[in-house]
């Protein structure tokens, strides 16, 4: 970057700009005509053995563009919502007779990056990575991140050579959108790593195995590995024998970079050293233009929260504290900070989804009304009640989590609340979510702020409210749940026909909002910066986003 590119940024993107230009020379190299480069959120490169971590930024950048999934969500519509198709299954139907076993019929054809071929053999093998914990290949580093996202999955049956039977713990009309979250990856190619293992135990070769899967991968998605270095770099090649013509990609190279400080993002993107950055720093939004790249965005099923705890001694157990926090929050000059990059939420889904129920408890900007529910509940300004917080400073989803976290523990104020957090790496967040509340790894917090997805019954809703997700089997952090909720979800998990289900899934979310588990701050609208070489992108309505359907100057 020239020196009077330079001086015309502020001085935290001048300073960010001056290192990155020194640090990241070696990507110039490599930064040809058809190569994209992109700058994730997240601190690490997202696990690459077939079950990303660090949230669904690794589904994004490690997981779809990898691997291959039996159902998926379809990202070619801006306008629409994405709804599920069919991936590497053509067609599945649950079993009228027995409605806990699925059917589903495998796409022919399909290879895998090694060459060996996708078959309901693999289907088999890649549910007992995660279920079967007598399979030689179990690892139980894939576990947390699998199973918490489809607990009701119990095993899986050949039936001939591409189809293949799927058996739920309790009939569970959420398992074909579930299934979006386990990765096909190769069995042949994971045999020849275990072959080659050094081990004393087949345990101990089966770690050393997916260890070096990781490193060389193989899945069967539009683009495969071709190097790999923890924290540094992940780049891939265009898979160009991929069994979907519409996903071929035209891009012949895609670099992953972690990059998880906003400035130092946004500052690679206007020295010219990366192509695309996740979540720019809002206030770079008008340099970012005015350098002719493009800003992309859009409405998407993703809260932005705080999740409370209902722990012995939690101060979030009276309900007058949780609907005040939920009127104190100012979202507009939230909205305001953030350059118009969020949206304002009236609950987990808005008003007019067909889950939304017409909750009797309207979320809004009231702190007359929060004052007044406070002081209820004995607690002013003068005498304010005391929360902690555990947040990241960044991460996948967490949008600008230290300036907007700020800007919430403000705004309580207003009304009582004296919040203190707890700043910890995201990752370790994000693993402390799955380990509750009472856990001692949550540092006696009251809450934690860590985003989610919403795009389907489970991850928007009964992740958090089942007493059967209770810490360690999923994100019920909080522990929030009873009888009456439980219910709920058996209304929507057991009803097959959609029109019968979304009434069930209204019921449920109308008493989400009434009860307010959570406080709801906003709805992510995944703002990311592109150089105008890109083309033809796609901002679906949708966590995700395809690179496989781009293309670059």
């Amino acid at each position: 970057m020239s020196p009077s590119r330079l001086s015309s940024l502020s001085p935290s993107l001048r300073t960010a700009a001056a290192v990155l230009v020194s640090a990241l020379v070696p990507l110039a190299a490599i930064a040809q005509e058809k190569t994209l480069r992109i700058a994730m959120t997240a601190a690490d490169i997202p696990r690459t053995l077939g079950q990303p971590d660090q949230g669904f930024e690794g589904n994004r950048f490690t997981g779809i563009p990898m691997y291959d999934a039996l159902t998926q969500w379809d990202l070619s519509k801006a306008d629409a919502p994405s709804v599920l198709i069919p991936g590497l299954a053509q067609t599945w139907a649950v079993d009228a007779k027995d409605r806990t076993k699925w059917v589903f019929k495998l796409r022919p054809g399909v290879k895998f990056h090694d060459g060996s071929d996708f078959n309901a053999d693999a289907v088999v093998w890649n549910v007992r990575k995660v279920l079967d914990k007598d399979a030689v290949h179990f690892d139980a580093s894939q576990v947390g991140v699998t199973a918490s996202r489809m607990p009701t999955l119990r095993s899986a049956r050949k039936i001939d050579e591409l189809t293949v039977e799927l058996t739920t713990s309790e009939p569970d009309a959420f398992l074909p959108l579930n299934l979006t979250n386990l990765f096909m990856a190769s069995p042949a190619h994971w045999q020849k790593k275990f072959d080659a293992a050094a081990g004393a135990t087949p345990a101990d070769k089966s770690k050393a195995a997916w260890t070096a899967f990781a490193a060389d991968a193989s899945g069967s998605g539009p683009f495969r590995m071709t190097r790999f270095v923890p924290r540094e770099r992940l780049e891939l090649a265009a898979n160009k024998g991929y069994w979907d013509a519409k996903r071929v990609p035209k891009i012949d190279r895609v670099v992953m970079i972690p990059m998880p400080e906003a400035n130092a993002r946004t500052a690679a993107l206007l020295s010219g050293q990366v192509d695309w950055i996740e979540a720019p720093s809002p206030d770079a939004m008008a340099a970012i233009r005015q350098r002719g790249n493009v800003v992309y965005f859009n409405q998407q099923p993703h809260v932005w929260p705080w999740q409370l705890s209902f722990a012995e001694g939690s101060p979030w157990l009276d309900k007058r504290v949780r609907h005040a926090a939920n009127l104190c929050v100012d979202r507009t000059g939230l909205l305001k900070l953030l350059g118009g990059m969020m949206g304002i939420p009236k609950g987990t889904v808005p008003p007019g989804h067909p889950w939304w129920g017409n909750p009797k408890f309207d979320i809004r900007y009231d702190p007359e009304a929060a004052k007044k529910l406070m002081a209820e509940a004995g607690h002013t300004p003068a005498k304010p009640l005391r929360v902690k917080v555990q947040i990241s400073a960044s991460g996948s989803g967490q949008m600008q989590p230290l300036p907007m976290n700020e800007f919430v523990q403000q705004s309580l104020k207003q009304c009582g609340f004296d919040v203190q957090f707890d700043v910890i790496e995201w990752n370790t967040l994000f693993t402390n979510w799955r380990r509750g509340a009472k856990d001692p790894t949550a540092n006696g917090a009251h809450a934690i702020n860590v985003s989610y997805a919403s795009m389907d019954p489970f991850f928007a809703m009964v992740r958090f409210t089942s007493t059967k997700t209770f810490p360690p089997v999923s994100n019920n952090w909080g522990f929030f749940g009873n009888d009456e909720f439980d219910k709920l979800i058996a209304d929507a998990r057991t009803s097959f026909d959609d029109k019968a289900r979304d009434a069930a899934l209204a019921r449920l979310h109308a008493r989400i909002v009434e009860e307010a588990p959570f406080i709801w701050i906003a709805h992510d609208v995944g703002p990311r910066a592109m150089t105008p070489r890109v083309k033809g992108v796609v901002q679906p309505r949708s966590w995700f986003i395809d690179i496989a359907t781009m293309s670059m100057d």
